[in-house]
């Protein structure tokens, strides 16, 4: 039993009707393995991201660097390599300065992130073409992919589950830059503006201690995820490595997005006639029903 395009990107339930096939009209019945005969550009070939957020990403990406050599250098700076690293930047007063300028970069990415989140979704909703499965917002759907992917790596399940343009992992890794943008920045900024901060906060010195204890941890766990959570994930897996372009050119490859973002994949089918022509193309000279 197959199931409409219209369907699968409306309910849960009709995507699983049919395990391994995919009915999308006017292309044909798609199998769920079929990005084993598709041919991609390593650049990438179906759009993925704006130029704006690859403009923020760039923007988080550098300043993060610089803020991890400089942060973790003027807190470690009783340990033998600290010196080392500090000379880089011109000694420990050059290096504070190069971390609060970094820190008011980043700042200022993700003020445009928002802006550009806020923006974009409210221009979506006036033109009528909000769709929320498209978005980071998490919804049971994204429990259910969990739990079939869980039991596909197990071999409990022949194929990964479809999923949307962003997957579970990906909205877990952009939580856990939402929250952790928010503590550093909040203890940052405490800091950074004792006085000001005292005409805030009842007891100005349990701030400040709360403050250095939960900009240093947070620091620490941003990096260690960063490594070697996002990092391993987003460039080092089978498929990608050693470097996932989408960060720069803004664009998935073919390969990519059939596998772990099936049903924006089938979006795309309906938004770019090339794609669904190349697809139709793929069916017939494989074999699979184009009707």
């Amino acid at each position: 039993m197959s199931t409409s395009s219209e369907n699968i990107a409306d309910s849960p339930e009709a995507m699983e009707t049919d395990e391994y096939y995919t009915h999308v009209e006017g292309v044909g019945n798609i199998p769920r393995d079929i990005y084993k005969y598709v041919k991609s550009d390593p650049l990438g070939d179906l759009p993925r991201y704006s130029m704006h957020i690859v403009i923020q990403h760039f923007l988080t990406f550098i300043t993060f660097l610089v803020l991890a050599a400089t942060g973790l250098t003027l807190h470690f700076a009783d340990l033998w390599w600290a010196p080392i690293i500090m000379k880089l930047f011109g000694g420990p007063d050059a290096a504070r300065i190069v971390h609060r300028v970094a820190a008011a970069w980043m700042v200022f990415a993700s003020v445009y992130h928002l802006f550009t989140i806020i923006g974009g979704t409210a221009h979506k909703v006036l033109k009528k073409k909000f769709d929320i499965k498209r978005t980071q917002i998490p919804h049971l759907k994204d429990l259910q992919d969990i739990i079939h992917d869980f039991k596909y790596f197990l071999g409990k399940e022949q194929h990964r589950p479809r999923m949307h343009k962003f997957m579970y992992k990906q909205k877990l890794h952009y939580i856990a830059i939402l929250w952790g943008t928010f503590v550093l920045v909040a203890a940052g900024t405490t800091l950074l503006y004792p006085e000001l901060m005292a005409t805030i906060w009842p007891n100005p010195q349990f701030a400040q201690d709360l403050a250095r204890l939960m900009h240093a941890d947070e620091a620490i766990m941003a990096i260690t995820v960063i490594v070697f959570w996002h990092w391993s994930n987003v460039h080092l897996v089978p498929g990608r490595f050693p470097l996932q372009w989408s960060f720069i050119t803004g664009r998935i490859t073919r390969e990519h997005q059939i596998e772990e973002h099936f049903l924006e994949y089938v979006n795309n089918l309906d938004e770019i006639p090339e794609e669904k022509e190349y697809m139709k193309k793929i069916l017939k000279d494989k074999g699979f029903d184009t009707n």
